[in-house]
């Protein structure tokens, strides 16, 4: 046995509280008798009592005992450990160095190496604040993360630093898509109501302002939204389904309640573009199959345009792939073809289910005609 583990296990059991004296009497015998699963167990429990947290006691506590176990621990478990670790180094290029050490031994455990790129990438994001070297670092892990089968709870750190990354960097696409994979990690009842209003709130603006982002139907099937509810920025959930229905009555009629939102204001030009986009695309999708062409008058009455300008709206559209078709300039009509594909709310799922009704009805009409008339078919 090591004299500087017993020695220090020995110490903290005779002169610490009563309760953590007990843990630290349990993490002696289980240290003597080589139970090393279930000391790593005792140990990721004791980093977490409020005592240990206070000054350097974790840093003791890893120099002491936890550095003469790291090829014994397991090397997830050693990971999170050492994120425990680093909130009690005052210097962040420490903490690198800390977390840098430990990498060689927890390289062959995919998890557990993801997870020390990831506590590495924290600390230069928010106490170093270099945001060009976490983007690095989150890239080359983000490899290594996919080749790691299923959900696990790095994944959940990791997208949620990407998040945090891209919200300081005002990348609201990227924000949005790294936001709703970190929510589909994690159990959303862990998080505190306060914590859920506030990425709730974030996503909505996110989904309005990303560029290239014109399907709503995942975030607002999302149960995060429920959050806003009885909150004073429940209008956002509001206009959150105004644009997904496409509907710019309702955006103009909430102009003063997401007027108040610096970042919506500066950018209502861009939103009464993706609105009327929307729009188009609702437009085109609420159409029977056969029934999809479309006048400029009829578009500019439902996007509120000036005729003038709904050739460059529907272009637009055209080339961002919303939707697929034809312009004629001449009849001032559009055939479209084709609509980008949504996650559809209850409402627009009902209009599909109306017409997919109507189109057994047809068939089943077109099906007894050709029975009825078979005869006179055959003769022919």
């Amino acid at each position: 046995m090591n004299s500087k583990v017993e020695a220090y296990l020995t110490a903290k059991k005779e002169n610490s509280p009563a309760e953590l004296s007990n843990k630290f009497g349990e993490m002696e015998e289980l240290y003597n008798k080589k139970l090393w699963h279930q000391l790593t167990l005792a140990l990721m429990s004791l980093v977490k009592e409020p005592a240990m947290r206070e000054g350097t006691e974790l840093i003791t506590l890893y120099n002491n005992l936890i550095c003469e176990l790291e090829n014994k621990v397991n090397p997830l478990s050693l990971a999170t450990i050492a994120g425990e670790v680093i909130t009690q180094h005052v210097d962040p290029n420490e903490a690198v160095t800390f977390v840098e050490r430990i990498i060689p031994k927890v390289s062959d455990h995919q998890e557990a190496r993801v997870l020390a790129n990831v506590l590495i990438a924290q600390v230069t994001l928010t106490r170093l604040e270099d945001q060009a070297k976490t983007k690095k670092i989150l890239d080359e892990t983000e490899k290594l993360l996919d080749e790691i089968d299923g959900v696990t709870p790095v994944h959940g750190k990791f997208y949620l630093l990407a998040s945090e990354l891209y919200c300081r960097s005002g990348a609201h696409s990227d924000y949005y898509r790294a936001a709703l994979r970190y929510l589909g990690c994690i159990e959303l009842q862990n998080l505190d109501s306060e914590t859920q209003n506030k990425q709730a709130f974030y996503l909505g603006l996110a989904a309005l302002l990303g560029e290239g982002i014109y399907n709503f139907g995942e975030l607002l099937a999302h149960p995060i939204l429920e959050a806003l509810k009885g909150s004073s920025s429940e209008w956002l959930r509001d206009l959150l389904l105004a644009f997904n229905e496409g509907n710019i009555n309702k955006f103009e009629a909430m102009k003063s309640q997401w007027s108040t939102q610096p970042d919506l204001l500066t950018k209502e030009n861009q939103l009464r573009e993706k609105i009327r986009l929307l729009c188009l695309m609702e437009m085109t999708f609420q159409r029977k199959a056969y029934d999809r062409q479309l006048t400029f008058v009829e578009i500019a009455r439902e996007t509120g345009l000036p005729m003038n300008q709904v050739e460059v709206m529907v272009m637009r559209a055209l080339s961002l792939g919303l939707v697929r078709g034809t312009i004629d300039q001449v009849e001032g009509k559009v055939n479209i073809t084709w609509v980008q594909p949504r996650v559809l709310d209850k409402k627009q799922l009902a209009s599909m289910m109306d017409r997919l009704t109507d189109w057994c009805r047809d068939v089943s009409s077109m099906q007894s005609l050709l029975q009825e008339q078979a005869s006179s078919i055959l003769t022919l």
